[in-house]
């Protein structure tokens, strides 16, 4: 029997027909096999990767026939086995830790570690573009939430007064001045600042050692702790993939890594890289990781050979590769950049090189470019408030170890077929009669950098 029809569903039909007139109605889509992936994030293409495929199945076969499917319980509880145990040993080595703590996803270790490590009375400065998983994990938690200015430490000389969070550097001289400054100064109150490695919108990378530095230099007291979310930075970046804090090599002055592997790594999953005492208080204290089933044998396995794909060096072609795309793919957008002279508000790139494989897209028009691509073969997809900031919409550009320069020239092609039709609109009278202003002549107008709002 169907359940009856409930006033509960009409405000629900409601809120999503006003979701729906503003255009920002989510929906479930599935990718057309033809298509060419431009939107995962699965920038090495492993998850896909035969030779890892056969190496999987390999370890399953050759383990014992009594192994579960899944765990079947908490780690708490019945959950806990020692691939699991041996899995984090393994992984905090690689990069460099003392320790580490296996989560379910990226977003269970942020919402877990946020919402129990800082004590009420300590303070979280965090990037204000980081991920919505550490905003709920400090919403959960007990410390006051600052944010600073994306990818800001210092304010440059002579830059005037902006609106809107300060560069890190004034935050913290800010919170030494104010009424718990005597706390802050003398080491009783703990301050975390939490960044990305890679900002999986933007692309861009956190200007992390001047970030530790900030802190040490305002904090030395030793009560300031840098946690770095490296999900878009595992895998691909630093030394086969170890991940930004290795590449800088500041293992020993950034308190808390998570490391995820549901992107470039190909399964799924997330690790936190701490002391062993952190490690000990989060498997007493973070409601995500004591109140949910534990990850069964097979992903276990999945995550140990996406690893020893890494370590062993099989992956080093395809971040050469990978790299390479990311330079030749910046080049032709700028060249079409220069053919077409787009006006920024419908088409603009950031002009200097790209520092992941995340390339933004810039256009007031996302929705249109994105499904123009999309008819053409190739997967992208538009971003738009308020996933991004208002006035920053985008198409998200992944690249992947496995593209081709051949399929990012065609992606290019179509871009370039959209700006023209583009252009014949504007050209196209109106109806009243005025002619619509030339696109085309708008060519003085520069290659604008996206705001760091």
């Amino acid at each position: 029997m169907a359940p009856s029809k409930s006033r509960l569903d009409d405000t629900f039909k409601a809120l999503l027909a006003r979701r729906e007139h503003q255009g920002r109605l989510r929906r479930l889509t599935l990718r057309e096999p033809a298509t060419v992936d431009f939107s995962s994030n699965g920038y090495l293409s492993l998850s896909t990767n035969p030779n890892i495929k056969t190496a999987y199945i390999s370890h399953l076969q050759s383990s014992s026939d009594d192994f579960s499917l899944g765990s079947c319980g908490s780690r708490l509880l019945d959950g806990n086995i020692p691939p699991a145990e041996n899995l984090e040993s393994q992984i905090a080595q690689w990069h460099g830790a003392p320790a580490g703590l296996l989560f379910n996803s990226g977003f269970e270790a942020n919402t877990g570690l946020l919402s129990c490590a800082p004590q009420p009375g300590d303070y979280v400065l965090y990037d204000e573009l980081i991920h919505a998983s550490v905003h709920d994990g400090m919403k959960l938690g007990r410390a006051r939430a600052i944010p600073f200015a994306h990818n800001r430490v210092e304010d440059q000389p002579g830059e005037q007064e902006t609106p809107g969070p300060k560069p890190l550097d004034a935050v913290l001289r800010a919170l030494l001045r104010g009424q718990d400054g005597h706390k802050v100064r003398s080491g009783q109150t703990n301050v975390f600042v939490a960044v990305e490695g890679v900002y999986s919108m933007d692309g861009d990378a956190a200007p992390l050692e001047q970030i530790v530095e900030c802190v040490e230099k305002h904090l030395a007291r030793g009560n300031g702790h840098v946690i770095v979310d490296e999900a878009h930075s595992t895998g691909w970046m630093g030394e086969r993939g170890r991940g930004l804090v290795c590449q800088l090599g500041l293992e020993e002055r950034v308190w808390a890594r998570v490391h995820t592997f549901g992107k470039a790594m190909g399964c799924a999953g997330a690790i936190v890289l701490c002391t062993p005492a952190t490690r000990s208080y989060l498997i007493n204290y973070a409601r995500s990781l004591i109140y949910t089933t534990a990850m069964g044998y097979p992903m276990l396995t999945a995550i140990q050979t996406v690893y020893d794909y890494l370590q062993s060096g099989q992956a080093d072609g395809l971040l050469a590769n990978l790299m390479s795309l990311m330079q030749e793919t910046h080049t032709l957008l700028l060249s079409v950049c220069q053919k077409h002279s787009p006006p920024p508000q419908l088409f603009r790139i950031n002009t200097s090189p790209p520092e992941s494989p995340i390339i933004p897209l810039f256009s007031a028009h996302s929705r249109s470019l994105a499904r123009h691509c999309q008819q053409r073969g190739y997967m992208v997809r538009p971003i738009v408030a308020p996933t991004v900031p208002k006035g920053t919409d985008r198409v998200r550009l992944c690249l992947h170890a496995a593209n081709t320069v051949s399929e990012v020239r065609g992606l290019c092609t179509a871009i370039e077929e959209w700006l023209e039709q583009q252009k014949i609109k504007d050209l196209s009278p109106r109806a009243d009669g005025v002619q619509r202003p030339s696109v085309g002549g708008l060519t003085s107008l520069p290659l604008a950098e996206p705001s760091k709002l």
